[in-house]
Order: C-alpha cells, then sequence, then structure tokens
C-alpha cells in the first residue's frame, strides 16, 4: 500500500492541506472541532508526519532544549511533565540537558543550541548559557522556577515570598512562636525569596527573629538532620520548623524522632514544594504545594509563542502556592 499523504488526511477531514498542516504544527490556531477532525484523519489513514521535510521547509528543528540542574531531583519531574505536554500539543519536542551544576557541561549545551539544534531553551537551572568566550547564546529563551540574576528573560515561578510568609504565618497561627527556619543555598535566589517571607511574617506578628533559630542548609535530606541536631543543642528549642523545601523537613524529622522527641507533639516541622512522596512520608508532611506542572506547561507556551513570533500574553508570571496541612504540625 502507498503510504498516506496529506493529502489523503485532508480530503478525509473535509479541509484544505494547508489547514492540515497548521493543526499538526500549531495547534493552537485551528478551531478544536477542526482540529479533532484532523486528528481522526490522521488515525484513520495512518498518516505519519514527514519531521525532516517540516524542518528542512520551514529552517527549523521543532525542538526545544529544557537545561536542569539536577534531573534526580523529584522536584522536576511534574515541572517537566508540564513542559513535555504542552510542547508535544504544539508540534514540538523535548530534549532535557542535566547539567549536573556543573559549568563545563553547560557550555557543552550552550555550543549544542549554538549548533542550531534547538529552536529555543528553557532555562531551569537559575544561570544563562553562555559560549566559551563568555558571550550569551542568542535563541528564544525563557526562564522558570529560578529566577536569573539580573535577566530580563521572559520567566514563570511560584510567588514564593508570599508563599513563605503564609506558611510561616500558619505556624504563628497555630500558636507557635519560636519558628526556626532551615535555609536554603546562600547563593540560591528561591532561598532569599523564602527567607524573606518568613521573615516578614515573623515581623508583621511582634516575633524577634533569632539568628540562633536560623540554620543554614543546602536543600539536601542530611542537612535538615545537621539542622535539626543543631537546633537540639540549643537551651530554648524551637516549637516549630519551616524548612526551605521538603527534603530538608523530612531530614529534620528524621533527627528529631531519633533524638527522641515526638513530630509534631514537641515540635512541628514543615517544608516547601509538596513534592510527590511528602504526604506518604511519616507524618505526612504539612508543606508548601507549588503548582509544578502549570509552572511548566506556562513557560513552554511563552517559549513556542516566542518561536513562532508570537507576543506572549505576559513575560513575568508568579503562579500563588497552596499551604497543604498534613500531620506534621499541629495547634498548640
Amino acid at each position: 500500500m502507498a503510504r498516506p499523504k496529506i493529502r489523503d488526511v485532508a480530503q478525509r477531514a473535509g479541509v484544505s492541506t494547508a489547514t492540515v498542516s497548521r493543526a499538526l504544527a500549531s495547534p493552537d490556531q485551528v478551531k478544536a472541532k477542526t482540529r479533532e477532525a484532523v486528528m481522526k484523519a490522521v488515525r484513520e489513514t495512518g498518516y505519519v508526519l514527514n519531521v525532516a521535510a517540516r524542518n528542512l521547509r520551514t529552517s527549523r528543528t521543532h525542538a526545544v532544549l529544557a537545561v536542569v540542574p539536577d534531573v534526580s531531583n523529584i522536584f522536576f519531574s511534574q515541572v517537566l511533565h508540564g513542559i513535555s505536554d504542552l510542547l508535544r500539543s504544539a508540534g514540538y519536542s523535548l530534549i532535557i540537558a542535566d547539567t549536573g551544576n556543573d559549568p563545563a557541561r553547560e557550555r557543552d549545551h550552550a555550543d549544542f543550541v549554538r549548533a542550531g539544534r534547538v529552536d529555543g531553551l528553557l532555562l531551569l537551572n537559575g544561570r544563562l548559557l553562555s559560549k566559551p568566550d563568555g558571550a550569551q547564546i542568542v535563541v528564544p529563551t525563557v526562564s522558570l522556577c529560578e529566577r536569573i540574576p539580573g535577566s530580563e528573560l521572559p520567566h514563570v515561578e511560584t510567588a514564593n515570598r508570599e508563599a513563605a510568609r503564609a506558611m510561616t504565618e500558619r505556624l504563628i497561627a497555630d500558636g507557635h512562636r519560636r519558628i526556626a527556619y532551615v535555609r536554603g543555598p546562600a547563593a540560591n535566589v528561591l532561598e532569599h525569596d523564602r527567607f524573606a517571607g518568613y521573615r516578614d511574617a515573623l515581623l508583621a506578628h511582634g516575633l524577634t527573629l533569632d539568628d540562633a533559630l536560623v540554620r543554614p542548609g543546602d536543600f539536601s535530606i542530611a542537612a535538615g538532620e545537621a539542622a535539626a541536631r543543631a537546633l537540639l543543642a540549643l537551651s530554648a528549642r524551637p516549637d516549630a520548623v519551616f524548612a526551605c523545601n521538603d527534603a530538608m523537613a523530612m531530614g529534620a524529622i528524621r533527627a528529631f524522632v531519633g533524638a527522641g522527641l515526638s513530630v509534631p507533639g514537641d515540635v512541628s516541622v514543615a517544608g516547601f514544594d509538596d513534592i510527590e512522596f511528602a504526604g506518604a512520608y511519616n507524618p505526612a508532611l504539612t508543606t508548601v504545594r507549588q503548582a509544578r506542572g502549570e509552572i511548566g506547561a506556562r513557560a513552554a507556551a511563552m517559549l513556542v509563542d516566542l518561536i513562532e513570533g508570537r507576543t506572549p500574553p505576559a513575560r513575568d508570571v508568579r503562579l500563588p502556592a497552596e499551604i497543604i496541612a498534613r500531620d506534621s504540625t499541629r495547634r498548640r
């Protein structure tokens, strides 16, 4: 049997070949009823898009590179899922680059982009990609999750400061007064925003910001454990701990329980992110839920607009977060 052609799809769907092309390449530009008819005809005819021919015709690769600092970090799973779904619906493929926070790897990926192998770039690593000579890569680019200091790139993130303030105020409303905070990496923008929200809440409620209750961390479980041990050594222990991410909150719980304390009986513990197993931890973790899938989808949609010459509806998107109350905190 002859291989189905685009005109076969058009004939079966009752539309022009141009409409079929548009439905496959830019589905958001085609009415839903027409798009459904085209996709039904694609399935019935067994038509397969000749990607190579399309790319030669349009001088585009229809591929996007997402730069991730650590693909093993479970936080990024839902973000990447949102990116992938949006790109697929728009006719683009996704390439994921795991840099391991290694500048040398980032330079390798910069060469990949410079060679014209992708149409756009999504930066989840909090840094710009640079060529070996230090010059910036010129390609449609959107940053997400972690804002790049000094950058004016289109950006999508959670309203981190407001969310951290809301969590701290939730602990205050539950009767806690000595609320410790476990910080993220010192250079991390997310850490700065979340600590600012914690501080905002304390000051707004007339509580002292006690430096002894603020412990360093690096987003790891081990850092949460170390912070908890340091807090246990204080003469006046905290009655609650708010960690900058869920992994450190889980580490803190493990250290407290290992020392014979009850969570939340003796100390409440809260985190930030609502990673997949936060609700399955023991005790189930009270945390801030980020709309991770939506962050990814919004950033990907913004990038597709830029690639295809459209102006995105917004260039700076800050999505609200949700407080998820579970068993690791209680009212005093």
